[in-house]
């Protein structure tokens, strides 16, 4: 690489993969001289850059924390995540994250390729999230934005697939909708090779590609995505439909779970929160982070559950006998 401004923002993206680089195998990523990589590394250090050289025979070089944080270089596949991201984290209720995050989304768009917007654009469309939480499982975003793709276009696609009991499959299926439920994301598509509408776990998918060939939606028979993902994995139509009454402010609520719940003012200082997750779990948590005081209305397994969780705390907590 001859061009001194590239190289300089390749060896830049390599120092920002790894902790450390041995002067030697940077050189050669690099194709140069060891000498001519000294000479990049002391321009990234005029540009506010802080590289540490450690010197000798097994010398190298690394990234060190800054004073100020200097520009980042992301590949394709990291700005799309780092985007979808901040995205998710603009509609948080958490204190200070919404206005920072809408800031830096902004900053991040500007100056992201038009092809990198049109896979977040089609993530993001074709999505139906089904309750709160992120998904858990871990899904490779290049198939994560390729599968959205061909949900957006109409367009066939064809992927390696893992069943539950282990057995591969090829698939070619004309894709419908992505969902986020219960904290894994679902392909729902029409399988051509079983003749029958499925839903696919996308972190079971793998080397997914679109075919080109495209195709007459066909109708879902369901209400929606989400209630055909439910359906398959024997679900609660609705999940769970949690109500309680919580002493605190409605305001105070809804800055911190709003975003899942309804939350409506009961009186001075108390509120009713109502919401539907999939996971009595996550209701638990939501509730006892309110910091607050609150009562059960509904379901019973929701108190069933919170006496089991105050079991397992009370056990956590070793008593002290009286010095």
């Amino acid at each position: 690489m001859t061009d001194p401004g590239g190289r300089t923002l390749r060896l830049l993206s390599l120092l920002q993969q790894r902790r450390y680089w041995a002067g030697a195998d940077l050189a050669d990523r690099l194709g140069i001289s060891v000498r001519t990589l000294r000479r990049d590394v002391d321009r990234l250090r005029t540009l506010g850059y802080p590289v540490e050289a450690q010197r000798g025979v097994d010398g190298g070089y690394q990234l060190a924390p800054g004073a100020a944080l200097p520009p980042l270089v992301l590949d394709d596949e990291e700005a799309v995540a780092l985007v979808i991201g901040l995205q998710a984290a603009a509609h948080s209720a958490v204190a200070g994250t919404a206005e920072s995050s809408v800031r830096a989304l902004a900053k991040v768009v500007q100056v992201m390729p038009a092809r990198l917007r049109r896979r977040v654009e089609a993530l993001r469309a074709v999505t139906e999230p089904a309750s709160w939480g992120g998904p858990r499982d871990v899904v490779d975003p290049a198939a994560l934005t390729t599968v959205a793709s061909a949900c957006r276009d109409v367009e066939r696609l064809a992927f390696a697939y893992t069943a539950a009991d282990g057995t591969p499959t090829d698939r070619e299926v004309e894709p419908h909708r992505l969902v986020s439920l219960g904290r894994r994301w679902y392909l729902v598509a029409y399988d051509l090779t079983r003749g029958d509408w499925r839903s696919f776990r996308l972190d079971r998918l793998s080397a997914p590609r679109a075919t080109g060939a495209r195709f007459a939606p066909r109708r879902l028979p369901a209400e929606d995505a989400v209630a055909f993902v439910r359906a398959g994995l024997g679900v609660r139509a609705t999940g769970w439909r949690v109500e309680a009454l919580v002493a605190a402010p409605a305001d105070d609520v809804r800055a911190r779970i709003g975003r899942w719940a309804a939350v409506e003012d009961a009186g001075p200082g108390r509120c009713r929160v109502t919401t539907e997750p999939d996971d009595l779990d996550w209701a638990a948590l939501a509730l006892g982070s309110l910091g607050a005081e609150f009562s059960v209305v509904g379901p019973p397994e929701l108190r069933e559950h919170l006496r089991g969780w105050a079991d397992r705390f009370d056990r956590a907590v070793p008593v002290v006998p009286p010095a």
